[in-house]
């Protein structure tokens, strides 16, 4: 019987060993941290409506909802600007 618990406390002692030479540094921990903030941020852009503004091939300003292939175009965000208050009742 004595046997059988130094076996499991070696496997346990063993397996917090190996937990702890495996885990991430704190700098590693912190770089990932920030990979994570950044990919978050990224997606949050990219989930904001936008209009895309561009010159046709007779320079006339065209502006649509996506944007044109083969041609340079600049992305306009559509968020309201700060104190704005939209309702949708009618008076």
């Amino acid at each position: 019987m004595r046997a059988l618990w130094a076996v499991a406390a070696g496997l346990a002692i063993g397996t917090a060993g190996a937990w702890w030479w495996s885990r991430p540094t704190a700098e590693a921990a912190h770089a990932r941290q920030a990979r994570a903030e950044q990919a978050a941020a990224a997606s949050a852009r990219d989930a904001i409506p936008a209009l895309y503004r561009w010159h046709d091939s007779r320079g006339v300003l065209q502006v649509t909802d996506k944007p044109p292939k083969g041609v340079k175009y600049e992305r306009i965000a559509q968020r309201p600007r700060d104190g704005i208050e939209v309702r949708g009742e009618r008076p």
